[in-house]
């Protein structure tokens, strides 16, 4: 074993840097099947979003809404440019996640804006708010639209069966089909909710309710309850599996993406997937406000940006 992961298991529980590897390039190799295959098009977007309803004026969120999608184009150039950088592939990756992420945050606040007519100023309440104003409402297209409501063990276990509808794959395999890719986002998704209920079970832990009940673990029952009850008032959508995704590569799991084997050629693969589903995901962002903005103002902002954006457009902005 290498000196340094020696070192990291030895104080720390580490995760294993070959799991971790396979699930960060295997979620964005699932999800970039999907945004490939004809699920998320200037077409396929112009048709979902066809019934949304132009809202009342609102100047103020209107102008949140495109100052927050130039934001989030101007990421996925970044990461684009990042995936393409020749040289040592490795070391543009950590920075393309973090890019990635802040495409898909900005583009998330940019819909925040475009449907509520609110401005969360933490990724966890953008995360949130995406939840009732986007997900709940039916307003992502899939990939983008997984998601549980309500946290409690029965209920994920019985959300996580419901999306599979017996599919047998996971994020530890590669996908190559949209069969294993579905099975991969499912197994992703769980992931994710496992790991909120630590975060939560974390918390719950540190409340004057549990401490009161002079306890140390979750086995008796009013404990249980306790928890439960702050698991049945959370959810996990895609916003907030990208924002765990960053967190991941950028404070948490770092010897993953820099060290030990040699995944050169999957990096490569990796850095375009991270590219494509960025841009998806704005355009997905960028089709549902301009349905929702003041009328007219739209094709003044692409004409706009077009003539005065100073980075790679990672799409025509004209004509949605």
């Amino acid at each position: 074993m290498p000196w340094l992961l020696g070192r990291l298991f030895a104080e720390k529980d580490q995760p294993k840097p070959r799991f971790a590897f396979q699930g960060c390039v295997n979620w964005m190799r699932a999800l970039a099947i999907y945004c490939d295959a004809g699920h998320i098009s200037r077409q396929a977007c112009a048709t979902f979003f066809a019934p949304t309803i132009r809202r009342a004026v609102n100047k103020e969120m209107d102008t949140l809404a495109y100052e927050f999608l130039v934001m989030s184009a101007h990421h996925a150039a970044a990461t684009k440019s990042l995936a393409a950088a020749n040289g040592n592939t490795y070391n543009g990756c950590r920075a393309a996640i973090v890019s990635w992420y802040y495409s898909v945050y900005y583009a998330a606040k940019a819909m925040i804006a475009a449907a509520g007519g609110s401005d969360p100023q933490t990724h966890a309440k953008a995360a949130r708010i995406w939840q009732a104003d986007i997900a709940s409402r039916g307003l992502a297209m899939y990939p983008f639209d997984l998601r549980v409501v309500n946290l409690t063990t029965q209920n994920v276990e019985a959300s996580i069966a419901a999306l599979r509808n017996g599919n047998p794959h996971d994020v530890n395999t590669r996908p190559v089909s949209n069969d294993q890719a579905h099975g991969a986002l499912c197994s992703y998704l769980r992931g994710t909710c496992e790991y909120r209920q630590w975060e939560i079970e974390e918390d719950v832990r540190k409340s004057s309710d549990f401490k009161a009940l002079g306890k140390s673990d979750f086995r008796s029952k009013d404990a249980r309850q306790l928890r439960d009850q702050a698991f049945g008032k959370e959810s996990v959508n895609f916003l907030f599996q990208a924002f765990r995704y960053r967190g991941k590569a950028n404070y948490r799991d770092a010897i993953y993406l820099s060290y030990g084997d040699n995944n050169d050629a999957t990096l490569k693969v990796f850095g375009d997937d991270l590219g494509f589903v960025s841009s998806a995901f704005v355009l997905m962002a960028a089709h549902f406000v301009a349905r929702r903005v003041e009328a007219g103002t739209w094709d003044q902002f692409a004409e706009d940006v077009h003539a005065n954006a100073r980075f790679d457009l990672p799409f025509e902005f004209r004509g949605i």
